[in-house]
């Protein structure tokens, strides 16, 4: 059992663009939610007097592009932006994986017998995806890349076997293992050194085309459900894209509103904030809105629109498959999101009352360093400060994890994360409000990912922290097939967190790449 005394008191309460969408290719009011009351309230800046002289629209406009150039080149300085040689590396990777997988397929074909012409035209193909297909990747992302395989290369055998086989034999290729009891089954391999996931999914046809549109209903007919899961990203992509007016903005404005979200502790579908389709949407339907407007004004349109958003009205992209608007009651969350590509689907959140009331005060605070750009104050690096938890709250769940050896470990995390949810709902329900960090730090010391999550003072003086781990210990060995995952939970005050003391666990080469469980 342990005491939460008093938080600190500073609370806060050539892709498809306008060309033939049949042949489109991937490139890199309901009434508003009520939550309880956690004394979030959003930032005040300090309040700047407007400046007394006029400014005519040509000078206006040359102070727009100055704040888009300054936004951009603070993009590059931060590393979000690829080098060309990086660039370039991956650019081979995928190509030659693209070769493997065309000469794989030929040999599935002779392995099953067909006759001659089906084998001469067999095709299957390699179709980036997420944010390496939005082309929004930085040098340390790793790359989702669909294989769409014909009718008669099976999962089991020719995907799991062969084909792993064939890529356990390529020298550049290393680390590589099958993830097969997965919701989306996948192989996960480094090519070059570049991490890459590798789902599949099988079309009913015998050959796959060069330029083929998923979005187009004759390829998804009668497919798997598992296939359907895999080429669910690769129709979100292909949909987004579509209706993009102009492809490079929406690239930069993504790039900008994801690290401000990792800055400000919003990144993160585990923990109950924002995955990186739930930004694209919202990025992609601000400019699809607003076609002609420069970055900068983009980035304060963003803020001024959700800060607002009638929750829980869905956000919704235009569609070429939409024909009606159906929103299954079930479906509604806090902060519903449509799927792009599906009539019925939503993108899968774990939004709970506490992240959403943390996203909302964050919106707040985006709009209102935002809504006057003018200002000879004005600073980007202000709105992409970190969430300053150590001030923001007095006492810190600290989650600490360990396990035997560095692979071990990173799969103990992974499991451990995928119940993340299960436990930010508990904190809430005991204490009324917590916010995850999603940022996983790396304690050097006992070779342990730590986690540190805010509190502050709720319905409960008192939270049995024990109890509480033992509650998650108990859920995660339902999935957890390894034995040296250790757990140990504490609270601890704000001043033991000092960032200093540890590594990002993303910035540390020795550590395996954390294993996601489901």
């Amino acid at each position: 059992m342990e005491f939460v005394g008093p938080a600190n008191q500073h609370s806060v309460d050539p892709s498809v663009r306008h060309g033939n969408p049949a042949a489109p290719r991937v490139i890199n009011g309901l009434p508003s939610i009520r939550v309880a009351s956690i004394n979030l309230v959003p930032f005040q800046p300090r309040r700047v007097h407007p400046s007394v002289f006029g400014l005519n629209p040509d000078m206006l406009l040359r102070m727009e592009m100055e704040r888009s150039s300054s936004l951009f080149q603070m993009m590059i300085n931060e590393g979000l932006v690829p080098s060309a040689e990086d660039e370039m590396r991956r650019r081979n990777a995928i190509a030659k994986l693209k070769k493997i997988v065309m000469e794989w397929i030929k040999r599935v074909a002779y392995r099953h017998q067909l006759p001659k012409r089906y084998i001469a035209n067999a095709s299957a193909r390699v179709l980036p995806f997420g944010s390496y297909g939005l082309g929004v990747h930085n040098s340390e992302s790793d790359i989702d890349a669909l294989c769409v395989v014909p009718c008669f290369a099976n999962m089991a055998e020719d995907f799991f076997v062969v084909l792993f086989n064939i890529l356990s034999g390529i020298p550049e290729i290393t680390e590589i293992h099958c993830v097969k009891d997965a919701k989306v089954p996948l192989m996960r391999f480094k090519f070059d050194g570049i991490a890459i996931d590798l789902p599949y999914a099988q079309l009913k046809v015998t050959s796959i085309p060069e330029n083929v549109d998923l979005l187009n209903p004759f390829f998804m007919r009668n497919i798997d459900e598992r296939s359907w899961r895999s080429l669910s990203g690769v129709r979100a992509n292909m949909s987004i894209l579509y209706v993009l007016p102009n492809i490079e903005v929406f690239q930069c404005l993504l790039r900008c509103i994801k690290l401000w979200a990792k800055r400000r502790g919003l990144y993160g579908n585990l923990l109950g904030f924002f995955g990186g389709i739930h930004l694209a949407v919202l990025v992609a339907y601000i400019c699809q809105k607003h076609p002609s407007a420069k970055l900068s004004s983009l980035v304060s349109i963003f803020f001024k629109t959700f800060a607002f958003w009638p929750c829980p009205v869905p956000v919704v992209l235009p569609d070429r498959l939409m024909r009606s608007m159906f929103i299954p009651k079930e479906n509604l969350g806090f902060w519903p999101i449509q799927l792009p590509g599906s009539e019925f689907d939503y993108c899968h959140s774990n939004i709970t009352r506490s992240t959403f009331q943390k996203i909302r005060a964050e919106f707040l605070r985006g709009h209102a360093l935002t809504k006057d750009m003018s200002s000879p104050s004005f600073d980007w690096a202000v709105l992409f400060e970190p969430f300053p938890y150590a001030k923001q709250y007095g006492r810190l769940v600290k989650i600490s994890l360990s396990a035997f050896d560095k692979e071990e470990l990173g799969y103990w995390v992974g499991c451990v994360k995928s119940r993340f949810r299960w436990l930010v709902v508990k904190l809430e329900e005991l204490q009324g409000f917590v916010d995850p960090n999603p940022t996983q730090y790396f304690d050097a010391s006992s070779e342990a990912v730590v986690f540190y999550w805010g509190l502050q003072p709720g319905r409960n003086t008192w939270i049995d922290i024990e109890a509480l781990e033992a509650e998650l210990k108990k859920a995660v060995k339902t999935i957890y097939q390894g034995s040296s995952g250790q757990m140990k939970f504490s609270i601890v005050n704000a001043s033991q967190f000092t960032t200093k003391k540890w590594e990002e666990v993303s910035k540390n080469a020795e550590l395996p790449q954390i294993v996601a469980c489901t």
